[in-house]
């Protein structure tokens, strides 16, 4: 696998590539990357609409619950095309998605540290999360422009370090693809 990845060792660093300039776009333009995501969306529910449309429609003959795929699809096509009609509207939803997970998680770990208290020392820790997502999850809802532009950013710098840690491994293991770099197993007698 190594011989494999060192011999396309450009592909791995075209990939770190394309993820830095995806990062800096993230920076650069909020409001387009938060835009692209919801059209990406889109594209996923309408194509996943489609195929649960197929699938329904062709298990029809084997399985009396066949409907289900078909409202499923149906839904996914629904939600595909409020996407490409309403983005900003979809991209709100998505954002009070994530705050309603943010705020739920956020006390599922304040309760986890309390029940944990006299089991593990340090437990605030875990409180001290759950009070952050509680924290980033009211701020989403109270602030969704800056929530969503917080989001973009904190994607676009992963996607930064991401990117340029993905460009370092593809130079090393150019390297590493010269004979003179690898590493040689000597056979040991018993």
């Amino acid at each position: 696998m190594v011989n494999a990845l060192a011999h396309n060792w450009w592909l791995v660093a075209l990939r770190g590539l394309i993820a830095v300039l995806l990062g800096l776009a993230a920076f650069l333009w909020p409001g387009l990357t938060w835009l692209a995501l919801v059209y990406l969306f889109g594209f996923y529910a309408l194509f996943d609409g489609v195929l649960a449309v197929i699938t329904g429609v062709r298990r029809s003959k084997d399985t009396p619950r066949w409907w289900v795929f078909l409202l499923e699809g149906i839904v996914s096509i629904a939600a595909g095309a409020i996407a490409f009609l309403q983005p900003a509207l979809t991209g709100l939803v998505i954002l009070f998605v994530i705050a309603a997970w943010a705020i739920i998680t956020g006390i599922l770990e304040i309760a986890a540290a309390i029940r944990l208290r006299r089991e593990i020392t340090n437990e605030w820790w875990l409180a001290l999360c759950g009070v952050a997502s509680i924290a980033l999850g009211i701020l989403l809802v109270l602030r969704p422009a800056t929530g969503g532009v917080a989001l973009i950013w904190t994607l676009g710098a992963y996607e930064l370090i991401f990117g340029i840690l993905l460009i370092f491994l593809g130079f090393r293991l150019r390297n590493w693809n010269q004979p003179s770099n690898r590493r040689r197993v000597v056979p040991t007698s018993p």
